[in-house]
């Protein structure tokens, strides 16, 4: 039998064996150019993920920056709003008069808002020449008194001074006031002193200028009730003659819903120095027209 064979069977058995190995080899080597090339792979991998996070962190800073901006403008708006919160509010008129006793006018209170008025219109000299004597003021109102006693206080003789005057376009008693509504006021309390005296009504609202100088025209008048711009605007326009004027009285202590009187109110009070520069000081000094404080 082993001449029937032959080659020798070792010699193929070899042969076969080797070829395995250049296949299982040459596989090797395949396999190992394969895993060569997954390093690169990876290390582009790589490459891309240092790029993407070198990309990333640049967005945040813009994110940062952008929130970063809100930030310092509400920074600024608590700067700005701060110091307001820190300031204190002025003290108006109405404040320090509610906060003070109220306290019944003098001579003296007239005398120095005259003197503060006229300290920037004329020379010292005309200064102390418009000063007021006492005996130019009447008694004044101890905030004891009703308008009614106020001026019985002051005009026991009423009646016989009502009988005494007739003459037209004049009144002898002028009683000054801040408002048309005060004035109002005023008059209802005027019942139990007037008498048959006759009042009239000397202020802007709702009556027309003309309308008082007819009224003041046509018949006789012993009492007028009103504010100084009226009544400086019917003297000027001789529909009210002060020839008979022997009293008047400024409303001076009576306060309104802020606490302010006559003469706190300043385009009153800018009112009532020029009615009193026009034509009653002068009259004052020559013992014609007597002042009082109510």
């Amino acid at each position: 039998m082993g001449d029937d064979l032959g080659d020798e069977w070792w010699e193929h058995g070899r042969e076969s064996d080797s070829a395995e190995v250049d296949g299982e080899a040459e596989k090797g080597k395949n396999k190992n150019k394969s895993i060569k090339g997954k390093p690169n792979v990876a290390n582009n991998a790589k490459k891309r993920k240092k790029l993407t996070e070198k990309t990333v962190p640049a967005k945040k800073k813009k994110n940062e920056k952008a929130s970063n901006i809100p930030k310092q403008k509400n920074e600024r708006e608590t700067s700005t709003k701060s110091p307001r919160t820190r300031k204190r509010k002025k003290k108006t008129i109405t404040d320090v008069l509610a906060a003070s006793d109220p306290k019944p006018g003098c001579p003296a209170d007239l005398q120095n808002l005259l003197t503060r008025y006229f300290s920037d219109k004329r020379s010292v000299i005309e200064q102390e020449e418009l000063k007021l004597q006492d005996s130019c003021f009447l008694a004044c109102n101890d905030l004891t008194h009703t308008l009614s006693s106020y001026l019985k206080h002051i005009c026991p003789k009423w009646a016989k001074v009502q009988r005494q005057h007739t003459e037209k376009r004049s009144v002898v008693l002028l009683i000054v006031c801040s408002s048309a509504l005060r004035a109002l006021e005023l008059i209802k309390q005027l019942t139990t002193f007037k008498g048959e005296a006759k009042a009239v009504k000397l202020f802007a609202k709702h009556i027309k200028i003309e309308e008082q100088v007819k009224l003041l025209q046509k018949g006789v008048v012993h009492i007028g009730v009103g504010t100084p711009c009226r009544i400086s605007a019917l003297i000027h326009q001789d529909g009210l003659d002060l020839q008979a004027l022997r009293f008047l009285v400024l409303d001076w202590n009576w306060r309104d819903k802020k606490c302010r009187r006559m003469m706190d109110i300043p385009e009153i009070k800018l009112d009532v120095f020029k009615l009193l520069e026009s034509c009653i000081l002068d009259r004052c000094k020559a013992d014609k027209v007597k002042i009082g404080l109510f």
